[in-house]
C-alpha cells in the first residue's frame, strides 16, 4: 500500500489554522499576525518563508543552551526508543540521575527535587509546600514580579498581568521591590530591607509562611538587586520563621553566569523553583529544590500534591542532555565571559543614543530602558502601556532580523548561552540602528 504524500503547509496556511483553532496567550486575537517558523540552530531560527531572525531573547528567556542541539535532541530520541513514559509512582533511570545530579547542583544543602511540568506549577507546588510545613497561610511576594499565570502563581505576580486574574482571599501579601522605575530608580539595601521587615510586622509573622521572589526580576526589567540585599531578606526570613522561595525558572541554569543567581550572593533559599533552562525548553519540565529541613516534613506527612507528568521520561533525559551540553560546552563561564562583552555593548549604546536612559546586565541576562528626555527620565512608553516609538522601534528589528522581548519602554538582550562574540556584534549593531528612531522622539 503506497505512503500518502503530505503536502507541506505555507507560512499563510499555519498562520491562518493557527489563529482559527487555537488561542494566544496574552494577547486579544483580532489583528494577531504570528510568525510560522520551521527551523532554528544555534542562536538563530528560521520562518517557513525563509526569513532567519538573530533571536536576542532566547524565546522567552529559555532556549539557553540555542537551537538544535544534537546531544539534547539524542537523549530524547534514545530515551522515547527504551522508555517514553511511566507513571510517577515509579522509579525510572533518568529520573534518579537527574535528580542526583541537580543534588550536586543546586546551592548548598538543597538535595531532594519535586519535578513539574513548568515554571508556573513549581510555584505552586513551593507555595503549597511552604504552607503545609508552617501551618501558615500567608505569603509575601513582590511587586514587579512575575511567577506564572495560574492560580496562586499569578496572584504572587506582582506586575499587571495579575489584575485581570485577582480574587479575593488568596493570602498573597505584595511589597516593595527595591526599584521604583526609572525616574525615582533604586533605593538602597538597607531601604528595601527596612520596607520588607515593616511589611512584615504589620502582617504578623506568625501567619507568614514564606516569602517568593525572582532573585533578579526577569520580565519586568532584569532587576538586580543592590548587594546585601538578598543576604538581609535571608536572615530576616531566618529571623522571623519565613521560608524563602527563590524563583529561578528564569534566572537559573547559567543565564546570570552562575549556575543560579542566588550564587552571586551565596544564599540558600529553603525552596528553589527552576524550569526553562533545565531542559532549554526543548521538553516542558519544572521542578521544586528543597532543603532537607523542608523536605523532611513529608516524611511522617502526606503530600498533597501530584501530576501525571511528573517526572517524565522524555522530559528527564532532556534536562540531563541539556546539562551536558552546558558542562561540555562551558556555557555557563561562556555567559560569564561575554556577559563583560554585553555590558560593554549596553555602555556604548548608552553613550551614542539619548534615548537610552538605563542599562542593566548580569551575564548574558539584559535590559535596556528607553526615555524621551535624559534629564527628566521620562519613559518612551508609560508603565503598562506602549507608545508609536516602541512599535516602530519593535517592528523595525523584526524588519532587520531580529526577535526580542520589548515591553513597556524596555528591550531585552538574553540571547542563548552559545552565543558568540560576533552574534552579539551582529545584534547590537541592529539595535544601534533602530535606536535612531527613540532618538528622534528625545530631539523632538
Amino acid at each position: 500500500m503506497a505512503t500518502e504524500t503530505v503536502k507541506a503547509l505555507t507560512a499563510e496556511e499555519i498562520t491562518e489554522l493557527c489563529l482559527r483553532h487555537t488561542l494566544y496567550d496574552w494577547s486579544a486575537q483580532a489583528g494577531l499576525q504570528p510568525m510560522a517558523v520551521a527551523s532554528g540552530k544555534s542562536v538563530h531560527f528560521t520562518t517557513v518563508d525563509g526569513r532567519r531572525f538573530i533571536d536576542f531573547n532566547s524565546q522567552l528567556m529559555c532556549i539557553n543552551a540555542g537551537y538544535g542541539d544534537r546531544r539534547i535532541i539524542d537523549a530524547i530520541k534514545d530515551q522515547a526508543e527504551k522508555l517514553a513514559y511511566i507513571g510517577p509512582f515509579m522509579a525510572h533511570e533518568p529520573r534518579a540521575r537527574l535528580a542526583q545530579k541537580l543534588a550536586q547542583l543546586l546551592p548548598g544543602d538543597i538535595d531532594k527535587v519535586f519535578f513539574t511540568l513548568g515554571g508556573a506549577d513549581a510555584n505552586e507546588n513551593a507555595i503549597k509546600i511552604a504552607r503545609a510545613v508552617t501551618g501558615r497561610p500567608k505569603i509575601l511576594a513582590r511587586y514587579r514580579s512575575y511567577h506564572g499565570s495560574t492560580g496562586n502563581a499569578i496572584q504572587a505576580t506582582g506586575d499587571p498581568r495579575r489584575w485581570a486574574n485577582e480574587v479575593g482571599g488568596s493570602g498573597l501579601v505584595h511589597v516593595l521591590d527595591p526599584y521604583h522605575g526609572i525616574q525615582r530608580g533604586w533605593d538602597t539595601a538597607d531601604e528595601a530591607l527596612a520596607t520588607l521587615e515593616e511589611t512584615i510586622q504589620l502582617e504578623g509573622p506568625p501567619t507568614i509562611a514564606a516569602f517568593i521572589l525572582e532573585p533578579i526580576t526577569g520580565t519586568n526589567g532584569v532587576l538586580i538587586p543592590p548587594d546585601g540585599y538578598m543576604q538581609g531578606v535571608r536572615e530576616l526570613c531566618d529571623r522571623y520563621g519565613i521560608l524563602l522561595i527563590c524563583d529561578e525558572v528564569m534566572t537559573g541554569f547559567g543565564r546570570t553566569g552562575r549556575w543560579f543567581a542566588v550564587d552571586h550572593w551565596d544564599v540558600v533559599p529553603d525552596l528553589i523553583t527552576l524550569a526553562k533552562g533545565l531542559t532549554s525548553s526543548y521538553v516542558p519540565l519544572g521542578a521544586v529544590g528543597m532543603r532537607p529541613k523542608v523536605a523532611a516534613y513529608f516524611d511522617d506527612h502526606v503530600f498533597y500534591g501530584g501530576l501525571t507528568y511528573n517526572s517524565h521520561p522524555l522530559a528527564c533525559a532532556a534536562a540531563l542532555g541539556t546539562l551536558r551540553a552546558y558542562e561540555e560546552d562551558d556555557m555557563v563561564g561562556n555567559a560569564k565571559r561575554l556577559g563583560a562583552v554585553l555590558a560593554s555593548r549596553h555602555k556604548k549604546l548608552q553613550e551614542r543614543h539619548p534615548c537610552v536612559g538605563a542599562v542593566r546586565s548580569i551575564g548574558l541576562f539584559g535590559a535596556i530602558e528607553l526615555v524621551r528626555d535624559r534629564g527628566t527620565l521620562e519613559p518612551l512608553a508609560p508603565f503598562n502601556g506602549t507608545s508609536p516609538e516602541m512599535k516602530a522601534i519593535s517592528q523595525a528589528m523584526l524588519e532587520a532580523g531580529m526577535f526580542t522581548f520589548v515591553r513597556w519602554n524596555t528591550i531585552m538582550t538574553n540571547p542563548p548561552l552559545c552565543v558568540t562574540e560576533a552574534e552579539l556584534d551582529e545584534g547590537f549593531e541592529i539595535l544601534d540602528t533602530v535606536l535612531e528612531i527613540g532618538d528622534r522622539a528625545v530631539r523632538n
